[in-house]
């Protein structure tokens, strides 16, 4: 049995690719019990998406992809299209918590499960729907994938090297933070739930997911009226915050305060008041020169010992680790970033893990309250047959219908 803050609570994870299991995933970490429908015979999209793929004990060759976003769930293979379908589903309904799905608008309809008939089904039923540019508007039908909202929702034009050279964030930066904010939605409405009895409908896009977080560069649209563009790995309002050159490699600094610029500066014996570099709206503005004031300092500097006296003088400074380094990293670890799981076919693996971390906290101190163990992504219908069983003798849930 799961154990977590959710752990009374059912939720049926109807979605496919990443969007709506990243969000299942998040609250299978937190304790819920999470069971997968999928389509017979093929399952989730992302079982097919490779490479890379890792082969089994069964023969058969495992997505990696489908393996990041589908741990602590159960998989149930059902035709949504068939009399047999609709009443497994229907069952589960009737006991859930939580309904997740990210079907393009009017597809739960056409199923017979569209949020009205949800709601006489279950009124306690919290249902989570994603889609791709929200599911009204003058565009809300469209399909929407990361890396088309990425472009959409003016992501690629402030990530690049240039205005000329729009690029997509290396993970499915649209997706994921639609799994997050249907989570926090999914939350909020199950408190709402312990108030008022009912279940709500909560729905996020990939759009809105990627516009909620513009933050700084969406206002500078809205109220300064500027166009920001990519300006590569260096950041538009502070400086110096960014990439720099050393001898052997580069370095990341961030001087995000002029207390910082004055301790830099006297770091490496600059001026800090630099004809033209003594305020950060100087810097910012004159930007090239910036750059080069800084790797002029740090060009007879190795990367490694460069890091160390960043570090020492109080100045906020990194490397750039690929990720084989990042997973090799002991500070990953220590913060439970990697779970071991045992998987039905893989045996042992390894999986990026949790965020979040929980403790209790009393008069001797903290005690971190983890889980006791992950569950390995599920093989297609690995559960299926017990998930029937246990339809068969389990109560409804208290008010539905």
């Amino acid at each position: 049995m799961n154990e977590g803050s959710l752990e009374d609570l059912l939720v049926i994870d109807l979605s496919r690719a990443l969007a709506g299991p990243h969000a299942g995933q998040m609250l299978g970490d937190l304790g819920a019990r999470v069971i997968k429908v999928e389509s017979p015979g093929s399952g989730d999209d992302t079982r097919s998406w490779g490479p890379p793929f890792v082969d089994g004990a069964d023969g058969r060759s495992y997505s990696t992809y489908f393996l990041s976003c589908n741990r602590n769930k159960e998989s149930i293979a059902l035709d949504l299209k068939s009399d047999d379908g609709r009443t497994v589903l229907t069952g589960l309904l009737e006991r859930a918590d939580v309904l997740i799905e990210n079907f393009r608008t009017g597809v739960m309809d056409r199923l017979g499960f569209g949020t009205a008939a949800l709601a006489e089904l279950n009124p306690r039923l919290v249902q989570l729907s994603i889609t791709g540019f929200g599911h009204d508007g003058p565009e809300g039908g469209r399909a929407g994938y990361d890396q088309i909202v990425q472009g959409e929702a003016g992501l690629m034009s402030i990530t690049g090297p240039g205005p000329d050279d729009p690029q997509r964030v290396g993970t499915p930066i649209a997706d994921l933070l639609g799994g997050i904010h249907g989570v926090v939605g999914v939350l909020a409405a199950l408190h709402e739930r312990d108030r008022t009895g009912r279940g709500r409908v909560v729905r996020t896009s990939l759009l809105s997911s990627i516009v909620g977080v513009h933050a700084f560069q969406g206002t500078r649209v809205t109220v300064a009226d500027q166009t920001p563009q990519a300006q590569g790995n260096h950041h538009p309002s502070i400086a110096p915050y960014g990439l720099f050159r050393c001898r052997d490699g580069a370095v990341q600094i961030s001087v995000g305060s002029e207390r910082l610029w004055q301790a830099f500066c006297a770091e490496f014996g600059l001026d800090p008041a630099t004809p033209g570099l003594g305020t950060n709206p100087e810097r910012v503005a004159r930007r090239g020169e910036t750059v080069s004031f800084v790797e002029e300092a740090f060009a007879e500097h190795d990367a490694a010992p460069l890091l160390e006296r960043l570090r020492a003088a109080g100045i906020p400074a990194g490397k750039v680790r690929d990720l084989t380094e990042v997973y090799e990293w002991d500070q990953v670890r220590s913060q439970g970033l990697i779970v071991d799981v045992h998987h039905a076919t893989l045996g042992s693996i390894s999986l990026p893990g949790p965020a979040i971390r929980f403790f209790d906290v009393d008069a001797a101190g903290e005690t971190e309250r983890a889980r006791t163990a992950h569950q390995a992504p599920p093989v297609l219908d690995q559960h299926g047959d017990a998930i029937r069983a246990w339809l068969a003798g389990a109560p409804l849930a208290e008010n539905a219908a």
